[in-house]
């Protein structure tokens, strides 16, 4: 049995994804072997960020300013939007290299289950941008897993009619997986083959 102190932390460290009781124990002893500058630092940059960062209005993606820096990029092709379901998606996306235009992050996917529907997804703020900036392809790079799946159909039934290209990543992803954990060249390859949405 621990002291208060640390089970306190324990309770909480354990909260945090992917930290069960062991790995919960091991940071504490990271902790306490620390300095007390070195603990705040820790602590302090934590704060920051939540209190520092917010979603790109134009976006969501998590930015410090207004805008965030793919949306700040005056050389970006700003026709073309790829959907993603969070900013991780958009993240593993630009570590391939091989898209230059912007982003639209859905911060969900649909999933009845949890109880997300389409009304969720913010679509309207999308449709804005769209028309205001005279977008004329639209990739929808969502998790090819049934959530996904369902989220891209959705988004291509709301653009069903428009005169823009909709079309989804390709070859490379197996069912099942999610964008922000597929390797840099599958990723590459799958935004290269690109198919058409069927609307």
């Amino acid at each position: 049995m621990y002291p208060k102190l640390i089970e306190k932390l324990l309770e909480q460290l354990c909260k945090l994804p992917g930290v069960g009781r062991r790995s919960a124990e091991r940071i504490v002893f990271w902790l306490l072997s620390k300095s007390t500058e070195e603990v705040r630092e820790l602590a302090n940059a934590m704060i920051l960020l939540k209190e520092g960062m917010r979603f790109c209005k134009s976006c969501n993606n998590l930015s410090e300013q207004e805008l965030c820096l793919v949306c700040a990029d005056a050389n970006r092709d700003r026709k073309m939007v790829c959907v993603v379901e969070s900013p991780k998606d958009l993240l593993a996306i630009e570590r391939t290299g091989s898209y230059r235009g912007l982003y639209y992050v859905l911060l969900g996917n649909i999933s009845p289950s949890e109880g997300r529907g389409p009304d969720d997804l913010n679509l309207p703020k999308l449709l804005s941008r769209i028309k205001e900036e005279e977008i004329a392809e639209v990739v929808i790079a969502t998790d090819p897993d049934a959530e996904g799946e369902m989220t891209a159909l959705h988004i291509g039934k709301v653009l069903k009619g428009s005169p823009i290209k909709v079309s989804r990543i390709g070859l490379g992803i197996p069912m099942g997986s999610a964008v922000e954990y597929v390797d840099i060249s599958t990723l590459t390859m799958s935004l290269n083959s690109r198919r058409p949405v069927d609307i």
